[in-house]
């Protein structure tokens, strides 16, 4: 990698200082021993080794992210910690991810860079891929990754051409904590506000925009210029090119018109129902790619879409009578919050109310934050006697209470606020003000959660730890005015703790306070950690 200036910019081979106690006599043959027998697995005689020896020594699992200590023979579960455990006991600081071959740190606390040991995972990563090559049997991306070859495409190296190339064009696009690409205005076609403002948080919604800057999508749709994922494909570059002259995003209207003809015309839109508009379609049209093809079960789609903004809403219905519970999990790609205010009863406000803080987020008295909608959200509802289901127990029709809880939760988690009320009374914009986190756990609203849960009232999670659950704010939708004339706006983080408000084509820098103060309508959590699948 190279610099602005055009010097070498390689990771410095001073990294984690723990290593050096692994580092002793042999050490190098041992490690590529591991590499070769453990983790990259290229002939099929050591994917049968691994196979049969690579489980966890302490519960017996092959899955939950298998580590190996690199001081002696264990192999230990990632996810339950089991790996964590022997560390500490034995004060064996060092172990290897036996999927991805990357080095953990118990001391660091994170996966560590050594350049000695990047070169040797390089050159038998290589090896494995050479065998491979001489298996009679063509082998997909998806066994390849399971396994353990490592990933289909190999990391960019400069070829001697290219290197001369850069020597001859020293000048390089600066990337600092100030830079402002990708940050860039969009021109209002006529009330498209609700359209400007979900490119806004689509552009800045960290693994999408990965996605599509290295070019990952494959079209196969007969005609490409009908193709949402191809326009989208089209804005990033748009947006991260650098150009700081407002966008007009007149063919991605179009699309949008084309394939969701209820949003078709200049009146004024919904944000809200755009953006599950604009992810139905780019799912659909998403199918050619290859994580949305190689899913096994023809009902659930991988592709990028799901892989973001897919949740699992698990709903359990409880007879009254026998108390026999009936479980359903629905996906979703957003949670619709109730507030105050509404037609809706809304029920008292529970702890952090007198002025505590919760979820991080600071209570003043009587207002509403975002835990507790979520709360009420996740509570259990009693369904009534005009509502009554036939239980599989009783055979007969009973009352029944209903709870919501997250099954599974999405990597963007996407919270509307249901400030619009349609009834057959009445029309009207619900202005209550609620107040959010810019980090928020949702571990109490996890069906895992439940048992500890009594009549909605919540323990605050006391393993620090655990950050499985955790999100942060990266992007904010809000809506000015009245139900019949209004105007939207976002807020989106450019890079932490940089915030800036978009209203069409003028960007200006905010401030965290300025998010955290205004109205909200659709907020944005990315999850802070991802866990390998």
């Amino acid at each position: 990698r190279i610099d602005e200036g055009g010097s070498d910019m390689s990771p410095p081979a001073a990294g984690c200082c723990h290593v050096t106690g692994f580092k002793v006599e042999n050490w190098k043959q041992n490690l590529r021993a591991i590499y070769q027998c453990f983790v990259w697995s290229g002939s099929a005689e050591t994917r049968k080794r691994k196979a049969k020896s690579c489980i966890c020594h302490m519960c017996g699992a092959h899955l939950n992210r298998l580590h190996s200590c690199l001081y002696c023979v264990f192999f230990g579960c990632f996810t339950k910690k089991h790996i964590h455990e022997h560390a500490k006991t034995k004060r064996h600081n060092l172990a290897i991810d036996l999927l991805y071959g990357g080095i953990y740190c118990f001391m660091c606390q994170d996966y560590i860079y050594d350049k000695d040991m990047e070169q040797i995972a390089k050159e038998e990563q290589r090896k494995a891929w050479k065998l491979q090559a001489f298996t009679p049997t063509v082998v997909s991306h998806y066994q390849c990754t399971m396994t353990g070859i490592g990933e289909k495409y190999s990391t960019w190296e400069p070829t001697k051409r290219e290197l001369e190339l850069l020597r001859h064009n020293p000048k390089r696009r600066k990337i600092t904590t100030n830079c402002t690409i990708g940050l860039r205005g969009l021109i209002n076609l006529g009330n498209t506000c609700f359209m400007n403002c979900i490119v806004q948080a689509l552009t800045h919604t960290p693994l999408l925009r990965d996605f599509f800057l290295s070019d990952r999508h494959k079209c196969e749709m007969q005609s490409p210029s009908s193709c949402l994922v191809c326009e989208m494909s089209t804005l990033f570059q748009e947006f991260y090119s650098g150009h700081r002259s407002p966008h007009i995003p007149y063919r991605l209207l179009h699309l949008v018109w084309t394939h969701a003809r209820h949003l078709a015309g200049y009146e004024q839109q919904d944000a809200h129902e755009f953006l599950i508009a604009a992810l139905d379609v780019l799912h659909r049209h998403c199918k050619g790619d290859d994580n949305g093809k190689k899913a096994n079960n023809p009902n659930h789609c991988n592709c990028i879409i799901d892989q973001i903004f897919t949740g699992g809403l698990q709903s359990d219905v409880t007879c009254q009578v026998c108390h026999g519970v009936s479980t359903t999990i629905d996906p979703f790609w957003d949670i619709s919050l109730d507030l105050p205010g509404s037609s809706t009863p809304f029920w008292p406000l529970s702890p952090g109310s007198d002025g505590s803080v919760v979820n991080g987020e600071s209570h003043v008295s009587g207002t509403t934050t975002l835990t507790d909608c979520l709360r009420r959200f996740t509570r259990p509802e009693h369904l009534g006697s005009s509502a009554k289901i036939k239980c599989s127990g009783c055979h007969s029709y009973q009352e029944s209470t209903k709870q919501l809880t997250m099954k599974k939760l999405p990597i963007v988690a996407c919270f509307h606020l249901k400030r619009f009320e349609h009834s057959a009374k009445l029309r009207r914009k619900i202005t209550t003000y609620v107040s959010f986190p810019l980090e928020l756990d949702m571990t109490p609203f996890m069906a895992s959660s439940k048992e500890s849960r009594m009549n909605g009232q919540y323990q605050q999670p006391t393993d620090s730890l655990n950050n499985d659950n955790k999100y942060s704010l990266f992007a904010v939708v809000n809506h000015q005015g009245t139900l019949e004339s209004g105007h939207y706006t976002s807020f989106i983080r450019q890079h932490k703790d940089q915030w800036f408000k978009c209203d069409d084509a003028i960007i200006t820098k905010a401030s965290i306070k300025d998010v955290l103060d205004s109205e909200g309508y659709l907020l944005f959590y990315h999850k802070q950690f991802l866990e390998y699948e």
